[in-house]
């Protein structure tokens, strides 16, 4: 299915003198207040989020899956269903692949479809953290930090062989998240494992071309539940370190222990140029994997805070990788990447009001008060017509949701595809 553009705009003609007037009102008390409100616009038009090609069918738990009615069943629909979200929002213009879930049968036309919707390839991703059907060797004792030689060499050839496919598409950086540690103590040795992983990153990072980067994920716990090798933000900051100067740690939020400060980590990996990339998501327990700002929006904002006056002061960190890494368990995926792809446009927009030299000021003084203020004063901004304004100016729908579901379009997918489909991957 394919979004026409003239049945799109008869969509937004409802809308639009509505949009007209709260954007007019809006755009009054942010030019008081000295914002330049087409400078934001061009900032949210600007910003785009990869979708992961594992996230266009449902998700599931360690107890079970809950299949959607018309998933995709090959790489081809997913980029589809890519450029639905892409010609709704206007802010999806990429696409994140998991290999081997997902490897391009023709590379040319993948390229051809993917540049049809005005997509790119983001990312490439590594699955060390499952046995494939045709492995020699197995990862039940770890795939990096194996203390079996030909198990790491394993490893590592599986993500050169990710990060050559996604040269072939145009890819310019590789995320590598590992599933390795123990369930019981004494199970294997700390000093080890970790110096086995660190041979293995630099391995494959010896592989990557020269304009490559390489991004390395945390995660204190889950699979193992006693301990994980790369477990938090120090150790990926410091095995990135061992790497090389295009090596870099990415945060996904679910990957926190609860209450961690993330915004804090943000802004110390900016500091010192180390933040490669985001996975957004939402939680409430751990790697929940909710759809984005449906639990913490003002955690969200807060991180946001941090990641645009990092992007401010530390010219030297590199332009961050944005994807969305959640779990749609029981939701319509894309109505899902809908909700999550509007939630960080309106964080990213908060977080772009904030007065940061009156921030400063206060903090200066230590008028604490003040500084909450501020901030709380920028949260509460509806900035919604706002997104609405960058979207419809570049062609997407005033409300994507609201359109999505008046075009019905999972019946769409439903016609086309079956309803028992199942996507690849998950």
């Amino acid at each position: 299915m394919e979004i026409r553009k003239e049945i799109l705009q008869e969509h937004n003609k409802k809308q639009i003198q509505g949009l007209e007037n709260d954007f007019s009102r809006l755009a009054e008390k942010l030019t008081e207040k000295g914002v330049n409100i087409q400078g934001l616009l061009q900032r949210l038009q600007d910003f785009q989020v990869a979708i992961p090609s594992w996230a266009l069918g449902a998700g599931g738990t360690r107890f079970g899956r809950f299949g959607f009615f018309g998933e995709p069943t090959s790489l081809e629909e997913k980029i589809d269903d890519i450029g639905i979200l892409h010609a709704l929002t206007k802010t999806a213009g990429a696409v994140s692949l998991h290999i081997p879930w997902d490897i391009p049968n023709d590379y040319a036309a993948i390229k051809e479809k993917a540049k049809g919707h005005g997509i790119i390839f983001d990312a490439v991703n590594s699955n060390t953290f499952q046995d494939q059907s045709n492995a020699q060797l197995s990862y039940r004792h770890g795939s990096f930090s194996s203390m079996d030689k030909e198990v790491r060499q394993m490893a590592v050839l599986h993500n050169n062989e990710v990060v050559d496919i996604g040269e072939k598409l145009g890819s310019k950086s590789l995320t590598v998240w590992l599933a390795d540690g123990t369930n019981f103590p004494g199970q294997r040795d700390f000093q080890s494992s970790l110096l086995n992983t660190e041979d293995s990153l630099k391995k494959i990072y010896g592989h990557m071309p020269d304009d490559w980067k390489l991004f390395i994920e945390y995660k204190p716990y889950e699979p193992n539940f006693y301990s994980t090798v790369i477990q938090d933000w120090g150790t990926s900051f410091m095995l990135a370190n061992a790497c090389g100067d295009r090596a870099y740690t990415l945060v996904d939020l679910g990957h926190h222990l609860p209450n961690t400060n993330i915004e804090q980590i943000v802004a110390t990996l900016m500091l010192k140029d180390k933040l490669g990339g985001f996975h957004f998501n939402d939680s409430k327990y751990g790697d929940d994997d909710l759809t984005v700002g449906s639990i913490k929006p003002y955690s969200l904002f807060l991180i946001f805070n941090e990641l645009v006056n990092g992007m401010e002061r530390s010219k030297q960190n590199p332009e961050l990788a944005w994807m969305i890494d959640a779990s749609h368990n029981i939701k319509d995926p894309l109505e899902d990447l809908l909700q999550s792809l509007e939630a960080i446009q309106e964080s990213y927009a908060k977080a772009m009001l904030i007065d940061q030299e009156s921030l400063l000021e206060a903090q200066s003084k230590g008028d604490v008060v003040q500084c909450q203020e501020i901030l709380q004063d920028a949260f509460r901004t509806d900035v919604r017509p706002l997104l609405a304004k960058a979207r419809v100016d570049l062609g997407g729908a005033i409300n994507p949701l609201k359109t999505y579901r008046a075009m019905e379009v999972r019946n769409e997918l439903i016609a086309e595809r079956g309803k028992h489909t199942v996507a690849t991957g998950l």
